[in-house]
């Protein structure tokens, strides 16, 4: 068992497969993009799961593929079908923007993936095509339907508040639960790499974060009701419209951050293992790859290396990385 200097058992590894991504959305990236990482220093498949081996035989047993955005990486499902070969997997997962999903949901749900989490911050067509700059809302629909036949399930739909962007359509995609069996998450906005300006109709960087308390808040006329969620779900709390098909997640990493009871690692796309989403440190094993190494002492230096908690409220994060090389 991977346990931390604060008794937390790591079980879960989020995977970053690509650095690119076919939006730009406001909040995750500057307008001109960022400069991509070179096939020749991403990882390989063999390589990606070489490392998830190493980790499962730790300890970890849930993996998510993220980017950028995962599927714009080739031949992706044959990832997912060399991770569910992996004795001591028990879930895969993956967390989309859904513009390819459509086409792709059906392959990835054969290849053995379990369930997708995807990124939808606004109901109205212009808007979310303002938001990630170029985006088609249907076809995210659309994505989000084929994910739903292709038993994708649960579906997890995360919207990303941002006061003075989204804040006003909170009740509207929280009553998308009523009909649809899905969990809609709304996530507090995070200041990771993203303080530049975001163009005409967007607030300014100190006029963005809304707390979570806010945003109950707003939900308020609802009538939300708290469910019980057992250990290891996750970091949200969970509610739902009396009577409703589906359920409605709340995500604080900055209000009501729950450092206390994480239990992840982050391993970048150019190899290097990330204790904290929020904390700079990374240990670099792409070498240790490269050269045949037993991969044990990277791992249990990155869970030795766990804060106890994330470091927002005493300094601004640096701004080397943005969210989409992180792995998010």
């Amino acid at each position: 068992m991977l346990i931390d200097r604060f008794q937390r058992n790591i079980t879960y590894l989020r995977v970053s497969v690509t650095d690119r991504c076919n939006y730009r959305c406001v909040y995750c990236m500057p307008s001109e993009g960022i400069p991509w990482k070179p096939h020749q220093e991403i990882l390989s498949y063999e390589e990606i799961t070489e490392v998830v081996s190493a980790g499962v035989k730790l300890g970890i047993r849930q993996v998510r593929l993220t980017g950028g955005e995962p599927l714009v990486r080739r031949e992706l499902p044959a990832l997912v079908r060399e991770l569910k070969a992996i004795p001591g997997i028990e879930e895969i997962s993956l967390t989309t923007n859904a513009l390819l999903l459509e086409k792709m949901a059906q392959s990835l749900a054969e290849a053995g993936l379990q369930r997708v989490n995807i990124s939808l911050d606004t109901l109205h067509p212009e808007k979310f095509s303002r938001i990630t700059r170029g985006g088609v809302l249907d076809e995210v629909w659309r994505g989000i339907l084929a994910a739903e036949q292709a038993g994708l399930q649960p579906i997890k739909v995360n919207a990303v508040v941002v006061k003075g962007m989204n804040d006003d359509e909170l009740v509207d995609l929280a009553r998308l639960t009523i009909e649809h069996a899905w969990q809609i998450r709304f996530i507090e906005f995070m200041p990771v790499g993203n303080a530049q300006d975001w163009g005409p109709g967007f607030p300014a960087a100190a006029e963005r974060y809304l707390p979570v308390d806010q945003i109950r808040s707003r939900l308020s006329p609802l009538g939300l009701e708290e469910i019980p969620r057992p250990d290891g779900c996750g970091p949200a709390k969970i509610y739902q419209i009396p009577g409703a098909a589906g359920t409605i997640g709340m995500i604080s990493p900055v209000g009501e951050h729950f450092c206390g009871v994480c239990n992840r690692l982050r391993l970048t796309a150019d190899g290097h293992l990330r204790p904290c989403l929020l904390n700079n440190l990374e240990i670099p094993l792409r070498d240790a790859l490269k050269r045949g190494e037993d991969l044990t002492p990277y791992f249990e230096q990155a869970i030795q290396s766990k804060p106890a908690g994330h470091t927002l409220f005493e300094k601004e994060l640096d701004s080397s990385r943005k969210m989409a090389q992180i792995g998010g």
